[in-house]
């Protein structure tokens, strides 16, 4: 039978700091322990992941010029702690003067809102308490109507107007009754318009526009005077001086006298004085007497075109004066007829 050969040779391996140590006990048990075992009795086991003094050294040695160098910086804990408080307490600053500048403008804002307020307020106020003791004044008695002035009156006598509005005496000038005076006012024939105007502090002013006599109507009391409306004006046994008669079968209310009264109101002064009688039949057959000669008729027509007829009848008369002719006719605009 042959005999195994020698076994190979095993290499040598380095014992791994990591690994757990290796502890052959004594043939005899733990009471034969030798040395080593006597030694790792009271030892603590090392954990397999728990480096070894060597890599603990190595580590330590690469360490220890970055504590040195943290040392140099700051040589002791306190440092950053130091220096975070600093920053609070700047953070802490800037916070502070922040809210204090909002604090501020708010209260800027708010000044400049309560003065704007104020102004309003005050100036609201100073007009609604212009508005009351105007109106107020106005109402009292420093405003009552203690003189009624008549303006305009020339035929009419100002003491009828005055004495037929006295009752205004005494009231205040906004409470004047207009209503009052239009009936007070209207009840005489001679005025035309009238317009009626307060001047503080007592003063009521009547502005009048008396009515103008054109011509006279004779009537069963005499003659009446009428303005170029026919409104009748006066009364009087004889006709009145400077004023024509006017004949109008049609009474004055109508057209024809209507048409008489546009006449005689567009006729210049110095050819209206010149008329003695004016009659019509209707609104187109216009004509009048003139004083001139033994009575010249002038046919005149309608109203219409007077003072293109104004201005042929002018000519007329110094073409061939009144006293040659019977009449003349310028009932058409621009064209003239003399009858010797």
């Amino acid at each position: 039978m042959k005999r195994p050969g020698p076994l190979p040779p095993q290499p040598s391996r380095r014992p791994d700091p990591l690994e757990d140590p290796v502890v052959e006990e004594d043939a005899q048990g733990p009471r034969g322990r030798g040395r080593g075992g006597a030694l790792l009795t009271f030892g603590r086991r090392k954990s397999r992941n728990e480096p070894s003094e060597e890599f603990a050294a190595e580590t330590k040695t690469e360490t220890e010029p970055d504590a040195a160098a943290d040392g140099a910086a700051r040589p002791d804990d306190a440092v950053p702690g130091a220096r975070r408080g600093e920053r609070q307490l700047s953070e802490w600053r800037a916070r502070r003067r922040q809210r204090r500048a909002e604090r501020a403008e708010v209260r800027r804002f708010t000044e400049r809102m309560r003065r704007r307020r104020a102004a309003w307020i005050g100036s609201v106020g100073a007009v609604v308490l212009l508005a009351v003791g105007t109106i107020g004044a106005a109402y009292s008695p420093l405003f009552a109507v203690q003189t009624i002035e008549v303006q305009g009156a020339s035929t009419l006598d100002p003491q009828r107007v005055q004495d037929a509005l006295s009752q205004q005496a005494g009231r205040a000038l906004p409470l004047v009754d207009r209503d009052e005076i239009r009936a007070k006012l209207t009840s005489f024939p001679e005025i035309e318009t009238y317009s009626v105007q307060s001047r503080p502090p007592h003063t009521l002013v009547v502005t009048i526009v008396e009515r103008t006599p054109v011509a006279a109507v004779a009537t069963d009391a005499g003659f009446t005077t009428v303005d170029a409306a026919g409104v009748a004006l006066a009364t009087s046994e004889e006709q009145p001086e400077g004023l024509p008669l006017a004949e109008v079968e049609a009474g004055l209310d109508s057209d024809a006298f209507a048409a008489v009264g546009q006449v005689l109101r567009a006729l210049p002064d110095e050819l209206r004085a010149r008329v003695l009688r004016i009659t019509a039949t209707s609104r187109e057959d216009v004509s009048f007497e003139l004083t001139d000669g033994d009575g010249v008729r002038v046919i005149w027509g309608s109203p219409g075109d007077t003072a293109e007829k104004v201005r042929v009848l002018t000519s007329a008369f110094a073409a061939t004066p009144p006293d040659t002719v019977s009449s003349y006719d310028v009932s058409s605009s621009g064209v003239l007829v003399v009858t010797e």
